[in-house]
């Protein structure tokens, strides 16, 4: 996974340290539309919704101006069907190197004009949705073709070598077996890969936790494979803590402690603030420190584990030290290249 050169990793670690202290998000997602291209069989979104009060393109400049993340999730939905997401990405990036900003997207909209305007607009990370290193992928997610599309799209974008695109694969009852296929695949498309694990709460369907000692069994086994075959290129994007805490949340049921609207945050497509996807509690943008009084300091809710939280889940100190050791550069662009051009020669 490309790391970020130390300009814009100073910033973004800067603005990161400042929001700890002063008790502002780290991570914003925001949810630009409800809309999707997909029927996703574990998520509560799918199909066509009323777009007709999406925040416009400028209004995100407002909410950045008072939240100040130094991570933006962009997400849906299917966060493509906008238009002008471009511009909604250039109204959070405003000329910056921050925040450090990640497309959340299924990808069935994607073609290279596309994913070339969205990286001159700010893009950092393309979060690529998978659940199957195959056709089954169409089936979970209710979108015939969407797999080949895939297979056809994703290496030759990866190839234009901006080490940008990170498969996202959702553990699930039904996929667990398929944890190191689709770390296969990743490889074989030359791009990363992040794991995050499936929650009841999203659907209200039990069926695709992982309920049995056998499904506890094999996603132990396929984890302990994955974690032999890290290497320095980062392309198992996961930090091993995170895979331990994941492991853990399936084994025993659920997650205590969570900060959500507190950390973390949801901004929704007609601008209210939401403690996270999954608790629908609304406020204005300007009540956000009564979000914190009335739902993060009395939250009990255990039922998820989704990446936002997965990575806002630690102390400062192993937070600051994972993202630096993954994600961020403190080298200049000149001894970078010179390092890679000899690790080449």
């Amino acid at each position: 996974m490309r790391k970020v050169p130390l300009k814009e990793s100073l910033k973004i670690i800067g603005r990161g340290s400042v929001n700890w202290l002063a008790d502002r998000p780290i991570v914003v997602s925001f949810e630009v539309t409800d809309a999707c291209t997909c029927y996703c069989k574990h998520c509560d979104h799918g199909g066509p919704r009323d777009q007709s009060r999406n925040l416009s393109p400028g209004d995100y400049r407002r909410y950045m101006e008072a939240l100040r993340p130094c991570v933006v999730q962009v997400s849906g939905g299917e966060p493509m069907m906008r238009k002008d997401l471009v511009e909604i990405v250039r109204n959070i990036k405003d000329g910056s190197g921050i925040p450090y900003t990640i497309l959340v997207s299924n990808w069935s909209l994607m073609n290279e004009a596309r994913y070339r305007a969205l990286v001159e607009a700010g893009i950092d990370q393309f979060s690529v949705s998978l659940d199957f290193p195959d056709s089954r992928h169409d089936e979970f997610r209710g979108h015939p073709g969407l797999y080949a599309h895939l297979s056809r799209t994703v290496p030759r974008l990866a190839a234009l070598g901006h080490d940008n695109i990170v498969l996202n694969s959702c553990i699930t009852s039904r996929n667990v077996d398929e944890i190191n296929r689709l770390a296969d695949k990743a490889r074989e498309w030359g791009v990363n890969l992040c794991y995050s694990a499936y929650s009841v709460r999203r659907t209200g369907c039990r069926d695709y936790f992982l309920n049995t000692a056998e499904q506890l069994a094999v996603m132990n086994r396929e984890l302990d494979r994955v974690e032999g075959r890290r290497d320095a290129t980062n392309w198992i994007v996961n930090a091993p803590s995170t895979m331990q805490a994941t492991r853990r949340y399936f084994e025993t049921g659920g997650t205590p402690g969570c900060k959500a609207g507190h950390r973390f945050l949801v901004v929704t497509a007609d601008g209210a603030l939401q403690p996270c996807s999954m608790q629908f509690q609304r406020y204005p943008l300007e009540d956000r420190g009564r979000m914190i009084e009335e739902f993060t300091r009395t939250n009990t809710c255990d039922q998820c584990y989704v990446s936002i939280r997965s990575y806002l889940d630690k102390s400062f100190p192993q937070l600051l030290w994972e993202n630096v050791s993954g994600f961020f550069s403190f080298q200049g662009r000149e001894e970078r290249q010179a390092k890679a051009q000899a690790a080449g020669a």
